[in-house]
């Protein structure tokens, strides 16, 4: 007989508060899950453009007239400044409009035939199949969706397992979801490797979108390439923002802040490293610091709220751990606060050493390294001198300056004057180096080339 795991989902403000108990899929949900999903998709494919683009417009529909409660839900169940939650919601709408109209731009090519002016040779492009998208709890909405909405617009299926700290939203999402699809184009699986495993090693999965560690990406890349299967994987980043002499340090100082130490620097494109020129460290400094110190530690549920508590006390005490271990002068913060969440201090650390563990790895906490650089070119080695290659900022005034070090940066994202903690979901997305596997970007026009594949015709009358 099966044993049935259950886990629980908390609300990482107040731990006492359980948000959901759940059922763990495992392999037997995953095989009736995918089954479903691969009959669905004989029907779905099949289904005009228009018809699945206004299937999505119906879901976004229905999260607009919801948005408040689903705002709310995500402040409670991850943790996330409430601000940012109703930022988030917005953007889950937004990403599904806009895949409702991608749907329905030209879906292939024609091409001079070479054997007879009369024959046409053209090519389409066509659904893969059963998607299986396995996503992180920071961004329980909008990165499901970023993946959903363009797999199921171009006709395929999808298996859904969301991050067990992100459960409650991923049901509330399905709930939706399922009042305007067929039955079995959208399955949901729960848990964590117990189900997750099954999931990106079944033959009748087409393709993997994976959002989450290194560690587990890498496996998960080696899994899916070696069946032949379609992958992609997003894997994080050490995310630098350069600050040049001649960068308006005032503004610079205040977007790298919130950039480094916004909802607990719980993003994937948090700024993990600041790297400033020698001519304006000292006074850059002073100003960082402040604005540091100026964010609001507060219940996320509260307005003024900028950070928040971290996921769980786990990843609190590898953040503490990262701070003994950084050989570094701690500049600010670099504490628990004394709370019933899983609060930490927003931190800054002083580094002169550019091998420490908190200048090389990701900590995802609020947690930022400061580096100094003599000149502009050590700026850019110091800031290419990691594994990752997410994304990366440069504050200048000089346009060309901007230019020349945004060509040199190994990032997939570079900002000039901006957060790296921000993305545009109608723009290619993605990283390089051990930020990210796969030959295709996720979001806008990229996402059609991963969830779609083409067929070439040659048609003879």
């Amino acid at each position: 007989m099966t044993r049935t795991m259950v886990f629980v989902s908390i609300n990482p403000h107040k731990p006492s508060e359980v948000i959901g108990e759940y059922e763990e899929s495992g392999a037997q949900g995953v095989e009736e899950a995918v089954a479903r999903a691969h009959k669905a998709f004989a029907g779905w494919r099949e289904e005009t453009a228009m018809a699945r683009g206004g299937a999505l417009s119906s879901i976004a529909d229905e999260i607009e007239q919801n948005h408040d409660e689903i705002s709310w839900l995500v402040v409670r169940e991850v943790g996330k400044p409430i601000t940012e939650a109703r930022g988030e919601a917005s953007r889950a709408i937004s990403i599904l409009r806009y895949y409702a109209q991608m749907v329905l731009v030209p879906d292939g090519e024609t091409y001079p035939a070479s054997t007879s002016s009369k024959d046409w040779l053209v090519s389409r492009r066509y659904p893969v199949g059963v998607c299986a998208l396995i996503t992180p709890w920071n961004f329980p909405i909008a990165i499901p969706l970023w993946k959903m909405a363009p797999a199921l617009g171009y006709g395929n299926t999808v298996v859904l397992k969301p991050a067990p700290q992100a459960t409650a939203v991923a049901c509330r999402l399905k709930e939706i979801a399922d009042k305007h699809l067929p039955d079995g184009a959208f399955e949901l699986v729960l848990g964590d490797a117990d189900t997750g495993e099954p999931l990106v090693k079944h033959p009748d999965v087409a393709a993997v979108s994976f959002t989450g560690s290194l560690r587990v990406g890498q496996s998960v890349a080696r899994e899916v390439a070696g069946r032949g299967a379609r992958v992609q994987c997003e894997m994080g980043g050490q995310n630098p923002s350069i600050v040049l002499a001649d960068a308006d340090l005032d503004r610079a100082a205040k977007t790298i802040a919130y950039a480094a130490m916004g909802y607990a620097g719980q993003k994937c494109t948090a700024t993990s490293r600041i790297i400033v020129e020698e001519p304006v460290y000292d006074d850059f400094r002073e100003r960082i610091v402040s604005a540091v110190e100026a964010m609001e530690v507060v219940d996320p549920e509260k307005e003024s709220c900028q950070v928040g508590p971290l996921i769980e006390e786990e990843a609190r005490g590898a953040a503490l751990q990262a701070l003994e271990e950084g050989r570094g002068r701690k500049l600010t913060g670099g504490k628990p606060l004394d709370e019933e969440g899983f609060y930490l201090v927003p931190t800054l650390v002083e580094i002169e050493d550019r091998n420490s563990l908190l200048a090389k790895e990701e900590v995802f906490a609020p947690v930022s390294a400061l580096l100094r650089a003599s000149s502009v070119e050590e700026a850019v080695e110091i800031a290419n001198e990691v594994r990752y290659g997410l994304a990366a900022a440069v504050f200048t005034e000089d346009l060309g300056q901007a230019t020349q070090v945004g060509n040199r940066l190994e990032a997939g994202l570079v900002r000039v004057n901006a957060s790296t903690a921000g993305i545009d979901y109608y723009a290619p997305f993605g990283g390089s180096k051990d930020s990210g596997i796969g030959s295709t970007r996720e979001q806008g026009l990229a996402a059609r080339q991963f969830y779609t594949e083409s067929r070439t015709f040659l048609i003879s009358p």
